[in-house]
């Protein structure tokens, strides 16, 4: 049998799919695994490339795989799926990985360590909670208006609207839906006491970290961007440049060229989400301030004067990763605009 040169592996639950071919292509094996046999299987294999889909369980595949001398490659799933050729299955999906694989153009996601996913664990559980938090508070403010106490809506009147809420006994509110009220309130309660106890460990990770207190001295930057940016992006350097960094984040708007004509669009929303809405929130703070208090930069102000105030915060977010990706790529620390506001 020829020397098998790259392996695709279709990740799974519970029933792999491994796909092994020699360096022509040629299909040497299209074999399904249980999940307790794919440590031993790649252990016996010879040192060779192998390929999977990016997913939950991907990162930890690849460390496993790789302990064994393997070359791993994690590849994005959008870029895989046009490989695959008629119909949906498991041996056409590992056949489309190892197709795949072979594309130079195909760029493969760095493999994270567990620090690197327990970092970014840290931010979806802040995340989950805090959407679970929302829905406890909109719930509550619906039932609250079903007997006519409202309040201005935002997480900052949430105190208004338990104030509005009568004293237990009063006749407007029914006992039952007294209970489930005060229910709803305890939810808000323990929600709020999980997200501070995590804000308060990403705040003693930031004051340890030198990376972390050069990004937050960027405008628009805090300490929950910041903590984002390290966990979401382990390595900066494996963009070309800071475009490429900003177009990965979908902060660069969609082409839709042909011949001479260049169409741009709205930015492509591709990349991770959170993390580029965290830039665009710091940028409408920037701005907030910047039309209150004036700002430095020249750029900025000629901006605001002929742009509407969204598309200005994500030209800003946009030039914010910019600087992030400098800064991390080739050190040094972030320097402010010296041009006065009055010129």
């Amino acid at each position: 049998m020829n020397e098998i040169a790259t392996v695709g592996l279709d990740l799974a639950k519970q029933v792999f799919q491994v796909h092994g071919a020699d360096a022509q292509g040629a299909t040497l094996f299209n074999r399904k695994l249980r999940r307790a046999e794919v440590i031993a299987f790649f252990e016996k294999l010879p040192p060779c490339v192998v390929a999977m889909e990016a997913c939950a369980s991907s990162h930890h595949w690849a460390r496993e795989i790789g302990a064994f001398g393997h070359e791993v490659r994690i590849l994005p799933a959008q870029y895989v799926k046009p490989f695959v050729t008629r119909g949906k299955t498991d041996a056409a999906d590992a056949i489309a990985i190892s197709q795949a694989m072979k594309r130079p153009d195909i760029r493969s996601v760095p493999v994270k360590t567990a620090a690197q996913q327990a970092a970014a664990m840290v931010l979806r559980t802040r995340t989950f909670f805090v959407r679970q938090r929302v829905n406890a508070i909109n719930a509550l403010r619906g039932y609250m208006a079903e007997f006519g106490l409202v309040a201005n809506r935002g997480i900052a009147n949430v105190g208004k609207l338990v104030a509005a809420l009568p004293e237990r006994g009063d006749a407007r509110i029914p006992p039952a839906a007294r209970l489930m009220l005060d229910e709803i309130l305890a939810e808000i309660e323990t929600l709020t006491t999980r997200v501070q106890r995590i804000d308060d460990q990403i705040a003693a990770h930031a004051k340890q970290d030198e990376d972390h207190r050069r990004l937050t001295a960027i405008p628009g930057v805090g300490t929950l961007t910041a903590s984002a940016i390290q966990a979401h992006v382990p390595d900066p350097g494996c963009f070309k440049s800071a475009r490429h960094f900003s177009a990965w984040l979908g902060l660069t708007p969609k082409q839709n060229s042909s011949g001479e004509k260049l169409r741009l669009g709205k930015i492509s929303r591709m990349g991770n989400g959170e993390l580029r809405s965290l830039l665009y929130i710091g940028a409408l703070g920037v701005l907030s301030a910047a039309r209150r208090f004036g700002t430095r930069s020249g750029w900025l102000r000629r901006l605001m004067d002929r742009r509407p105030l969204k598309v200005v915060a994500i030209a800003l977010a946009n030039r914010t990763a910019r600087v992030v990706w400098a800064l991390l790529t080739k050190g040094g620390s972030y320097q402010a605009p010296t041009e006065l506001a009055g010129n």
